[in-house]
């Protein structure tokens, strides 16, 4: 009987639990559909870029979606949500696999997306390691390639300022080892946005960080960035329209403008808001295939069951 009394105790005295739920996490061996995706009038060329193929992608995991950054790595696409979930997408003969997996380690607990606002992702071809981007800590993280743990991070203190929704929405890793990272938005949207030159890995002791601007097009803000083999540089920048309507614009950035105390800005050279149906375009990667380039681009559905995640794949005319 006493057991009875402490239960009933406990349950009057103890106030019910009022915090936010969890942040929720993909699970390793999620299940997805995926669908050929064709715009409405057709698939057609888009400035410098030229449609190969796209897929409207699905699952029934609650934490699929929201995808803030892309990179291509050894044949699989690697997504980054905003909420510190990673998903690896292999596609071959028609056949999708996909493996998820969740930041352990990162600022904070990882409960809430306060602690895993998660916004752009840069993979070392070689090693595999990764360093991802996070909003509101304003600091980059690097993981092992298994992302079992991060081995490393860094609050550079020419981001410090960056505020809490509005950090390093960009993260490049060049050719030549070099970092660069971009910030989403400033106060005042006439400024160009300032940006970090790292020379070598942000998270190594003894990098050195440098600062200089990026200027998007009119009313867009970037959103991820990408080198192309030439040393130029791919940014993807969007502009919201209400309700739920995207531009998508990119801007190519000469080689030569990457360099401290610049202002890094260039030709639109490609508007492909329809071919990715209206949504939010926010992760770029590039690749090489029988000697063309390949401009890969997928969407962030903030996690709406009524939007499409839309991963395309484009070769890009010179």
């Amino acid at each position: 009987m006493r057991w009875f009394v402490v239960l009933l105790l406990v349950l009057v005295l103890v106030p019910d639990w009022t915090g936010e739920a969890r942040l929720p996490v993909v699970r390793r061996d999620l299940s997805v559909e995926a669908r050929g995706f064709v715009p409405a009038g057709g698939a057609r060329r888009a400035g410098v870029l030229v449609p190969v193929g796209a897929l409207s992608l699905r699952s029934s995991d609650p934490a699929f979606g929201g995808f803030s950054s892309l990179a291509i790595h050894r044949g699989a696409a690697v997504l980054l949500s905003d909420g510190g979930n990673v998903v690896r997408l292999t596609i071959r003969r028609g056949r999708i696999a996909a493996a998820g997996a969740d930041l352990a380690d990162g600022p904070g607990t990882g409960w809430d997306k306060r602690s895993r606002d998660t916004e752009s992702l840069a993979i070392d071809p070689a090693s595999g390691r990764l360093w991802i981007g996070y909003e509101r800590a304003n600091a980059i993280w690097r993981y092992t390639p298994d992302l079992a743990r991060g081995d490393g991070h860094v609050a550079p203190p020419l981001m410090r300022d960056w505020g809490r929704n509005s950090g390093p929405e960009t993260l490049v890793r060049m050719d030549d080892g070099r970092f660069l990272t971009l910030r989403e938005g400033v106060m005042d949207a006439r400024r160009p946005r300032p940006a970090v030159l790292f020379d070598g890995d942000p998270v190594a002791t003894g990098t050195r960080a440098a600062r200089l601007f990026y200027r998007p097009p009119p009313g867009y803000v970037p959103t991820d960035g990408a080198m192309l083999p030439d040393g130029d540089l791919l940014v993807v920048n969007r502009r919201w329209r209400f309700p739920f309507r995207f531009d998508c614009a990119i801007v190519r950035v000469p080689a030569a403008l990457i360099r401290a105390g610049a202002v890094m800005e260039g030709p639109v050279v490609a508007r492909p808001t329809r071919q990715m149906g209206g949504e939010n375009v926010e992760g770029i990667a590039i690749t090489r295939e029988r000697g063309a380039t390949m401009v890969w681009l997928v969407t962030d559905n903030d996690l709406a069951f009524y939007r499409r995640t839309i991963l395309a794949k484009f070769r890009l005319i010179d």
